[in-house]
């Protein structure tokens, strides 16, 4: 059942679910094709801490770390300027970091670099110069890091250099004199100096070692090549994915829509919410068919249609007499009287003796129906000394029916439909009759009908399709289940040949 109702809900909005699709898939669709293409340059590169010795375990861990640290060194800004300066790009540098994607690979030694514009030429230059410039800066950093360190070192080498010839001079000069005391005092020092000079060089020579250890590399393995189709915009895919948006807001809408909306849409609602049966589903009648169509257009979908609600009526008072019945509904314009008339019309064709009653002390409307006087009805009956009902009927164009109208309005209606004299006055005309149909005023504009509903046999609630709120009808069997009346069931009024309430009219 649910799933029904899920359905005839989709196909009532099918409009709005095809607006919401090509609105936004429309709107994507020229959006994109309007954009400018852009194309995207891929480069691989990779990180080698350990390019001057064996790739142990431990170079390869530092390499991995090192490849995070590079990611974001590659697109600083000292890189980017260098590289908008040298391909002369007509863009800032916070232009380019959002053109230029770093991203290194997990557990591995690469990074991933690319570029995007809309020169697919100039993407490739830019994704190929962004690790150049950065090779170039990082060896020139690098080797600052050493250049007082070596110039130390050499500093001091060449003064004990310096020293040592200086004293192998005076060495000599000593040994061609005979100075035996201090040929051997400048050996001795001569000795020292050489011990010195020999640990100079080896700094020198570990420094340099350790500077060229230090020259981190960062190696294209993969250079960009020019791209020849655009990664966006992808119209396709934001066209599907722009029309799926717009189906799901439609959708969306239309389900707040239909949450907002307690109108009455079909039988389930009145299932679903009042716990009542649909005993009959009238439709749509022209309106030069006049109100008793019954009688004016027997042949119709309507006159079948209250045939129809006469048959299952008389299917509900098997276990239990209906002689009389109490026509209401919960507002006024949802065709209560249209029913009255009508059923009492087929009851009476059926030749079942019917008297038709308008109970409705408000605004009353039988009369105006079969085009009779009220000068005096109902209301005349019920007063002191007032002359026999019986005589008060007015014949109609079918013998079995008889028409009591409301008479003239009084002042108190609610007091005399819940008089002892009105529910005397009912059982006169039930055993004078085989039914007793009476047309009362809505449930929920005044007190008149719960009051008579306690006096009938039964009561039919009607309700417009589309028209009659959930809420209402509610509360209208709210108010007839508080005096314990007994409802008999609901009729659809203006049930729609064609459309949503097509199908229930059909099936019934």
């Amino acid at each position: 059942m649910e799933i029904r109702r899920y359905i005839d809900m989709l196909l009532r909005w099918w409009w709005l679910l095809l607006l919401g699709v090509i609105l936004l898939g429309g709107v994507a669709f020229i959006f994109n094709q309007r954009a400018v293409p852009i194309y995207q340059a891929k480069a691989t590169l990779l990180v080698d801490e350990a390019q001057q010795g064996a790739a142990d375990y431990t170079s390869v861990m530092l390499s991995e770390r090192l490849a995070a640290t590079y990611a974001q060194w590659l697109t600083t800004r000292p890189v980017l300027e260098e590289v908008i300066a040298r391909l002369q790009l007509p863009m800032t540098v916070d232009q380019l970091a959002r053109a230029v994607t770093v991203s290194p690979v997990r557990n591995t030694q690469l990074i991933q670099l690319s570029a995007e514009d809309a020169n697919p030429a100039l993407a490739a230059a830019i994704a190929n110069t962004v690790p150049e410039v950065f090779r170039e800066q990082s060896q020139a950093l690098q080797a600052e890091r050493f250049v007082a360190a070596k110039s130390s070192v050499e500093t001091q080498l060449n003064q004990v250099q310096n020293q040592r010839a200086q004293l192998q001079e005076a060495s000599d000069r000593a040994d061609q004199a005979g100075n035996t005391a201090d040929y051997l005092r400048l050996q001795s020092t001569l000795r020292e100096l050489e011990v010195v000079e020999l640990s100079l060089t080896n700094s020198l020579a570990q420094v340099r070692l350790e500077e060229a250890k230090s020259a981190q590399g960062l190696f294209t393995i993969e250079p960009a090549q020019t791209p020849t189709s655009p990664v966006r915009p992808r119209t396709l895919r934001n066209t599907l994915m722009a029309a799926l948006v717009g189906l799901l807001g439609a959708l969306g809408l239309i389900l707040a829509l239909e949450y907002l909306n307690d109108v009455v849409r079909s039988p389930d609602d009145i299932s679903a919410d009042l716990g009542l049966a649909t005993v009959g589903l009238v439709p749509e009648v022209p309106a030069n068919s006049g109100e008793v169509t019954v009688l004016t257009h027997s042949s119709s979908g309507a006159a079948e249609a209250y045939r129809v609600l006469r048959t299952n009526l008389q299917f509900a008072s098997v276990d239990r007499p209906l002689h009389t019945l109490l026509i209401t509904s919960p507002s006024a314009g949802e065709g209560k009287t249209r029913t009255a008339a009508n059923l009492a019309a087929a009851l009476a064709q059926a030749g079942k003796r019917v008297i038709l009653v308008d109970a409705d002390l408000r605004r009353p409307r039988l009369h105006r129906v079969f085009g009779l006087p009220n000068n005096a009805g109902l209301t005349s009956a019920m007063l002191d000394g007032a002359e026999d009902w019986r005589t008060l009927l007015a014949e109609t164009p079918l013998p079995e029916l008889r028409v009591l109208t409301s008479g003239p309005v009084p002042p108190n209606p609610a007091e005399l439909v819940g008089s002892a004299r009105m529910a005397a006055l009912l059982g006169e005309m039930s055993a004078e009759a085989d039914y007793v149909i009476l047309d009362s005023a809505p449930v929920l504009a005044v007190s008149d009908t719960a009051m008579l509903a306690t006096q009938t046999d039964g009561v039919l609630l009607v309700l417009q399709l589309g028209s009659s709120r959930r809420g209402a009808a509610v509360q209208a069997v709210e108010a007839l289940d508080r005096v314990n009346a007994r409802i008999i069931g609901v009729l659809l009024n203006r049930v729609p040949a064609r459309g949503r309430g097509y199908y229930y009219y059909g099936y019934y």
